[in-house]
């Protein structure tokens, strides 16, 4: 009996096991919150805190976005900081529009194609100094102050000073993640010195553990020269120079002119309507319009009809990333070297013709691009703030690769991302690798807006889950009347194994894998298995959500991932 009651259980799917909760669905982890002022969701609780502080001292949501992103890279180094880029999308009250911000860098000037050629390397690496590229969010933080911010920079940036020095304690996912990134960053320069602590007991070094205190003084006098100096004190000035002679005693190639020459742009965001939904996210080098084409895919099937979780729902869905990621590999790249078409790959009638190629009962094994390009020419935080004067920034950054290159400039706290790995080092390809350009971009924030009113801010993290991610979150709100926890909180789909736009990857010919997080029934996985998907199970790569939407009776919800340390909290 013991043993039968024991096979029981284990058979149990996910949504039995959890707390029980008197409404809403089982797998919901809380209720939504509600605030009638002001709201902000990220992954850390003090940074949503932060965030909220600066609100209540009159800032606007950009200058609390920006003080929560700074804190975020002192706090959750693991997924963020200002060796990074960052994109933002910015809903502006007074003139009732949605502004985008594209804060990418660009390669080093001196590096060539011929250089990794010259190297024997068939693909960038993942860390230490070949993959960096110009860091541009701070560039960012200065572009959303300008436009938008009412407080002064440098009272944005004393909160993540102050926990610079005198510490804050380590959660417990960022500890995980933490831990996991020193055996693979210590060997590069200033990574170590920076960003381990002496084991007390062995004496090796280590990343700090959950609860305990870090401190990063060398970050907090990075951010009070920005403070005081502004965006050029980064690219111009003693921190420039530092960087330039820093790459250059290592092995690098990222230099003070290519620091001094950055700047990022203000970008008009693109949009599809899903059932009467205008949802918007930002035009490549960024994979946002990727979401946008597995949408109008989806939009002809009843996915209400079918039910969440069913095998229709997992399968249409696995089958639209499948066509819209094909183009993403083929054609996603740097707007100023190659000219994405896409009005044309988030066009409903691309879609009806693309779409003909779903079959309801078999997965496809292999999928060509529908835009063949003219050859002749990331680890991440999202974060959401809404303000008292309906102000709502959706921001998400990222050093790429949780913790990025490792490398780690002396005296300055952080380490620079490794975005250039994306880069495809062959000619020819629309996202090739070419001095002073752009690489193609994983991070995308999104927002919705309804009747022309802005409705939902949101975004999710994890590199290729990310349009995956927003995808589902829109289907789970709308198709399947979740609410704004819920939509977050309900298990997920990845597939994994589609062409990818940085030559890393052959091109699919096995159809891929599907990744389903526990909570899916296994009569679907069996449905699944017989359409000929590859079904598996994977710890880890759903991604991690935040959100922040308009309450119709007043303020805002807001809601925040259960697979992260993340807050939602307003007043």
């Amino acid at each position: 009996m013991r043993k039968l009651l024991l096979g029981l259980f284990l058979t149990l799917p996910l949504t039995a096991m959890c707390a029980d909760r008197v409404t809403g669905h089982p797998f919901a982890t809380r209720s939504e919150v509600y605030a009638p002022h002001a709201m902000a969701a990220t992954s850390h609780p003090l940074a949503t805190q932060v965030a909220l502080d600066v609100m209540k001292a009159g800032g606007s949501a950009a200058d609390a976005a920006i003080a929560a992103n700074a804190a975020l890279g002192l706090m959750e180094p693991t997924g963020s900081g200002v060796g990074g880029d960052l994109f933002a999308i910015v809903w502006d009250p007074k003139s009732k529009k949605l502004y985008g911000y594209n804060g990418s860098g660009r390669s080093p000037r001196s590096l060539t194609l011929a250089e990794f050629q010259k190297r024997g390397l068939t693909d960038i690496p993942s860390y230490g100094p070949l993959p960096v590229t110009v860091p541009g969010a701070v560039d960012a933080w200065f572009a959303l102050h300008d436009r938008f911010g009412r407080k002064p920079i440098a009272t944005d940036l004393a909160p993540a000073i102050r926990y610079a020095r005198e510490g804050h304690p380590v959660h417990e996912v960022i500890a995980y993640y933490w831990g996991r990134s020193v055996p693979n960053l210590s060997k590069w320069p200033g990574f170590a010195e920076q960003f381990t602590v002496a084991d007390d007991t062995s004496g090796k070094r280590r990343g700090p553990r959950t609860g305990e205190m870090w401190r990063n003084p060398n970050l907090a006098n990075t951010l009070e020269k920005i403070a005081k100096g502004g965006r050029d004190a980064f690219y111009k000035g003693d921190i420039a120079r530092t960087i330039d002679a820093y790459f250059k005693a290592n092995g690098g190639f990222l230099s003070y002119d290519d620091l001094a020459a950055h700047h990022g742009e203000w970008v008009e965001p693109v949009s599809t309507n899903y059932r009467g939904y205008d949802v918007w996210e930002l035009p490549p080098n960024g994979q946002g319009i990727a979401a946008l084409q597995i949408l109008n895919l989806l939009e002809p099937y009843d996915l209400k009809q079918y039910g969440f979780g069913s095998p229709e729902h997992v399968h249409l869905f696995t089958e639209a990333k499948k066509l819209a990621f094909a183009d993403r590999a083929a054609s996603y790249a740097d707007p100023d070297f190659y000219k994405t078409p896409v009005a044309k790959l988030v066009s409903k009638e691309y879609a009806r013709e693309r779409g003909k190629l779903i079959s309801m009962d078999r997965a496809a094994k292999a999928v060509e691009p529908g835009v063949i390009p003219q050859l002749n020419e990331g680890d991440t935080i999202y974060m959401t703030v809404a303000d008292a004067d309906g102000m709502m920034v959706s921001l998400i950054q990222s050093n790429y690769r949780g913790m990025g290159s490792g490398m780690a400039p002396p005296g300055l706290g952080f380490i620079f991302q490794d975005r250039g790995e994306q880069f495809v080092l062959k000619e020819g390809h629309p996202n090739s690798f070419a001095p002073g350009k752009r690489p193609f971009h994983t991070i995308i924030p999104a927002f919705v807006t309804h009747d022309g009113k802005p409705w939902l801010s949101f975004g999710v993290m994890g590199g290729a889950m990310q349009p995956q991610g927003h995808a589902q979150i829109l289907m789970n709100l709308i198709d399947f009347g979740m609410n704004l926890q819920e939509a977050g909180d309900a298990p997920r789909i990845q597939h994994d194994g589609s062409t990818e736009p940085t030559g890393q990857a052959t091109a699919m010919s096995d159809g891929g894998e599907v990744d389903l997080e526990s909570g899916f029934s296994y009569e679907t996985v069996r449905a699944l298995m017989r359409k000929g998907h590859s079904v598996r199970f994977a710890d880890g790569p759903y991604g991690g959500y935040q959100a922040i939407m308009v309450n119709p009776n007043g303020g805002y919800i807001g809601a925040s991932e259960s697979r992260k340390d993340g807050q939602a909290a307003g007043y």
